[in-house]
């Protein structure tokens, strides 16, 4: 069954082409009405110089007669008053001159009559010619409109069925299927719409998948401070003491925080821009946020356009993380590289595998040989990938060439408009 999109396209190229003929042949009908006027007239001309009107009747009869077995025909020649005058052949109808009868085809035969410029009129009958005299313009009309309707439809057809699969593809996508894609071949409008959905389909699959294991990873990640705040929980209900307190409060600290990064990490998933923007002194920043975490910060004041809370967040974590999993002297500063503006931290504990070093941004990445009870590494660092690229930065690790992890972030300076 054609879609209806096909019908609606061939049958207008279809109607476009019917139109076209139409107004073809008004034109060509038209045409033929003025070449018949113009030759009735030379013909009315060319019959009066053969019978002039000065000619005597013998000689009017003897000519007619001459014409008729010439052309087979039945010839007469009548005056203005519709009186015959003379004939040849045989005899004609009385009232040839009148009515529909003076043109056209009467049963077999042909009649014709030629009013002559003094005011006679000759009439002449012959049998009907039993094939046409000549060719039908609007045949080749037809077939020329044919011709363009039968090469068309392989067109339409190619671009109405590329059309289908891009439909079928959007509806497999629609269903669940969201590893369904549709082909891009072409240079036209149906390949660039292709092209689009396929990047969107991409974009979107990444983000399920990306959601799909934060929840996974998130809910492993939960299963461990819960089952030690029930455990703390249910020896504090035994024996309390201010051991087990500080326990439960630093578990529910923990889970406190895992939560808020899985929210902050989903938001920064479905948010094209950021809300709050102002210039930001990254140094007076990373200063505040190193004096929190014990962090030893030097460098140049550089200014930054974003969110500042985003930044404070995205310098915490990279503390913080330099803390839990490095080893002290950790040192933090601040440098402007061209048109970028850098924050590096670095620690001196045991670093990252270089094999390692780009899946540490990872959601609760946990590097090999870690052991399930020590953890991963949380939402930190990848955070502060998300948060860096939300502000059209990026983040990479470096490897100190004395030893430890140094993170870098470089973010692009603020321009002053």
């Amino acid at each position: 069954m054609r879609s209806r999109l096909f019908l609606k396209i061939y049958l207008t190229l279809l109607a476009s082409l019917a139109a076209v003929a139409v107004a073809s042949a008004a034109f060509v009908w038209l045409g033929q009405g003025e070449e018949d006027s113009s030759w009735q007239s030379q013909r009315a001309r060319f019959v009066a110089a053969l019978i002039p009107p000065d000619m005597d009747q013998r000689s009017v009869e003897a000519t007619l007669e001459r014409f008729s077995r010439a052309f087979d025909a039945d010839i007469a020649v009548y005056d203005r008053r519709g009186r015959l005058i003379a004939s040849g052949g045989r005899p004609l109808p009385r009232d040839i001159l009148e009515g529909p009868r003076r043109h056209g085809l009467q049963g077999n035969s042909h009649t014709m009559v030629t009013e002559l410029p003094d005011g006679r009129a000759v009439a002449a009958r012959m049998e009907r010619p039993f094939r046409p005299a000549g060719r039908n313009p609007l045949a080749y009309l037809v077939l020329i409109a044919g011709v363009i309707g039968l090469a068309a439809y392989p067109v339409v057809r190619h671009l109405t069925r590329r059309l289908e699969r891009l439909r079928a593809g959007v509806d497999a996508w629609g269903r669940g299927d969201f590893v369904a894609r549709v082909p891009e071949d072409g240079s036209d409008e149906v390949a660039a719409v292709a092209k689009s959905f396929n990047k969107a389909a991409d974009h979107v699959e990444r983000l399920i998948t990306s959601h799909r294991a934060l929840l996974a990873n998130a809910s492993h990640e939960l299963r461990s401070p819960l089952a030690r705040l029930r455990i703390a929980i249910d020896l504090y209900e035994q024996a309390p003491d201010d051991n087990r307190r500080e326990e439960i409060v630093r578990n529910l600290a923990e889970l406190n925080t895992l939560v808020e990064e899985i929210l902050l990490a989903s938001r920064l998933d479905h948010v094209d821009g950021l809300d709050a923007l102002e210039s930001v002194d990254l140094l007076a920043l990373v200063s505040e946020e190193g004096a929190r975490n014990g962090v030893e910060v030097s460098g140049t004041p550089a200014m930054v356009t974003g969110d500042a809370r985003l930044l404070g967040r995205l310098v915490r974590n990279l503390m913080q993380n330099a803390l839990r999993h490095g080893a002290p002297p950790v040192a933090a500063t601040v440098a402007q590289a061209g048109r970028e503006v850098e924050i590096r931290v670095r620690d001196h504990g045991p670093g990252v595998p270089d094999s390692e070093s780009a899946r540490v941004f990872e959601p609760f990445y946990r590097p090999s040989g870690r052991s399930e009870a020590a953890g991963g590494w949380g939402l930190g660092l990848a955070l502060v990938r998300q948060i860096a690229e939300r502000h059209g930065g990026a983040v990479r690790y470096e490897s100190p060439s004395g030893g430890g992890a140094c993170f870098v972030v470089a973010l692009p300076v603020h321009r002053v408009v």
